[in-house]
């Protein structure tokens, strides 16, 4: 029984180890939760703008205010964030 519980943590280990040695995964998952990020907010960005406005959002520039950071790469579509992640 011990033997196995020790071969279960060495592989582990040796997985974990790999990932960290795959600077591309990491990288690429680190990129995707950002993404998913960003979209959720200039979403929350298009429902703060309708508050003030209240009136839709026509573009992106108008979210600026809104936003700390760059959204350059996102669209509005049909009342909510088109881009990456979304």
């Amino acid at each position: 029984m011990e033997m196995a519980m020790a071969a279960a943590v060495t592989v582990s280990v040796a997985g974990g180890s790999y990932a960290a040695l795959n600077p591309d995964k990491i990288t690429a998952d680190a990129r995707a939760v950002a993404d998913k990020a960003t979209c959720r907010t200039v979403d929350t960005a298009i429902v703060g703008f309708i508050a003030v406005n209240e009136t839709d959002p026509t573009s992106i520039t108008q979210l600026k205010p809104y936003v700390d950071g760059d959204i350059s790469r996102y669209r509005i579509v049909g009342g909510r964030a088109a881009g990456p992640g979304c």
